[in-house]
């Protein structure tokens, strides 16, 4: 007997001022949406329900990106929450295990309190999460007895007493999955919004003789997103949590408030990341690694030793071995750098594999596109490039070979030779004096009249 996930993703997020479905705006570089499936991957959900409404398709997509076995049930009126979970009900037929219900807006709730719901459901039959409030606002209230949950009251049904408790409903319950479906079949929707509020079945479950009680979080877990300015929290919040959690782990910021980092970031140990760094998802830095100032990387993995910026880019597909540097103004896209490969200054790097040990001169281009069709080139080790070399794709660079500075390197060049593609010099003696002194006369003279 497992756990289902049903995630509420139906809303229009019509305070976000936006067409695109409110679960797809982003925090720390990936849905709304999928923040919250990843807080419950913890609990290793058998089924995974995403009840999905405006936008549907959209939502779907991002649901299978990160699980590809999820189902997507429909809400196609907004009646509430009560019916936005009766939507899943098909999809939820033959699961024997409990169910819990999350929000696609609502991205920061830990597993290991999810955790705690399924464990306080082994002796209640609805458990509900809820926390005290700094300021309780327009929340529902849980009205407690001990460790009863004796009903959850909307702020716009409450008396003044009941407004007065700071005890708040998250809207995350779990109930055993046939269970939670009879008692959401049961609600009704005689209130003043005319709508059928997941929040009766507590009161309807102690009718029928069943218990519910709370499991009580921090606030900040329960953050929803509403609007922009709350999105803008969110994704404050998540960076202030991931920086404290990479500290904790022996990564060094020395200028924390200014690092960003995505959902999915993973740096080792003894790492120094200096300030102004940005990191987009699907980024790996192994142990040891110096991200410096105004880099930002995206896609890629650097290995231990390796060193990166200032003022670098590392876009998907770049791979950095032990002891690898890129330097400032350096852009490596889809391109392996072996062990100890200098990339220092001034350079891109594109479709192509830099041999262990070769240095790449400043002002280096791997010309690999040919404006319809993308082009490979492969430089050995202890090769050496020349600064402004454009090495045009698809080429060879051979094992302990040079190019010269300058050079349009268009064949191949074999181990241990030196390419040189660039026209020769010529020297006119004089030539240089004569033209700025007739530069200076025309000066002088002024502008012709005609």
């Amino acid at each position: 007997m497992g756990t289902a996930l049903i995630l509420l993703a139906a809303g229009l997020g019509t305070r976000m001022n936006s067409d695109m479905p409110k679960v797809l705006h982003q925090v720390a570089g990936a849905p709304l949406l999928i923040h919250a499936m990843k807080s419950a991957a913890a609990l290793t959900p058998e089924r995974t329900i995403v009840v999905a409404g405006h936008g549907a398709d959209a939502v779907e997509a991002a649901a299978k990106d990160w699980d590809e076995d999820v189902r997507v049930a429909l809400q196609t009126e907004q009646l509430g929450t009560g019916h936005a979970v009766l939507q899943a009900k098909e999809a939820l037929a033959g699961h024997t295990g409990d169910a819990i219900v999350l929000y696609g807006d609502t991205p920061f709730i830990r597993p290991e309190t999810l955790e705690a719901m399924i464990e306080a459901r082994q002796s209640h039959a609805v458990v509900v999460l809820g926390f005290e409030a700094a300021d309780p606002g327009r929340y529902g209230r849980l009205v407690t007895e001990g460790d009863d949950l004796l009903r959850i009251v909307e702020f716009k049904e409450a008396t003044d007493e009941e407004r007065a408790i700071t005890l708040c409903n998250s809207g995350v319950i779990c109930a055993d999955a046939e269970v939670l479906m009879d008692l959401v079949g049961a609600v009704g929707n005689d209130n003043a919004a005319g709508e059928y509020y997941l929040t009766d079945i507590v009161e309807i479950a102690r009718d029928r003789g069943l218990t519910a009680t709370v499991v009580r979080c921090d606030e900040a877990e329960t953050l929803g997103v509403n609007t922009r300015a709350q999105l803008a929290a969110a994704e404050a919040a998540f960076q202030v949590r991931a920086r404290a959690e990479l500290m904790e782990d022996g990564v060094t910021m020395t200028a924390p408030e200014t690092v960003f980092l995505a959902h999915d970031t993973v740096i080792g140990r003894e790492t120094i990341v200096e300030p102004n760094v940005v990191f987009g998802p699907g980024v790996t830095v192994e142990s040891g690694a110096r991200i410096r100032a105004f880099s930002h990387l995206e896609g890629c993995h650097v290995s231990q030793g390796a060193e990166v910026g200032p003022y670098a880019r590392l876009r998907p597909g770049a791979e950095l071995s032990e002891r690898a540097k890129v330097g400032n103004f350096v852009e490596v896209k889809n391109a392996t750098l072996a062990e100890g490969a200098k990339v220092n200054h001034l350079t891109y790097i594109g479709d192509a594999n830099v041999g262990a040990r070769s240095n790449i001169g400043a002002g280096t281009i791997t010309c690999n596109y040919d404006g319809v069709f993308k082009h490979h080139t492969e430089i050995g080790a202890d090769a050496f490039i020349g600064s402004n070399t454009m090495l045009v794709a698809p080429v060879t660079v051979g094992a302990g070979a040079m190019t010269a500075s300058g050079s349009v390197i268009t064949r191949d060049v074999p181990d241990g030779a030196m390419g040189i593609g660039r026209g020769r010099q010529e020297n006119k003696a004089g030539f240089a004096t004569r033209m700025f002194e007739k530069l200076k006369s025309m000066k002088a003279s002024g502008p012709k009249r005609g």
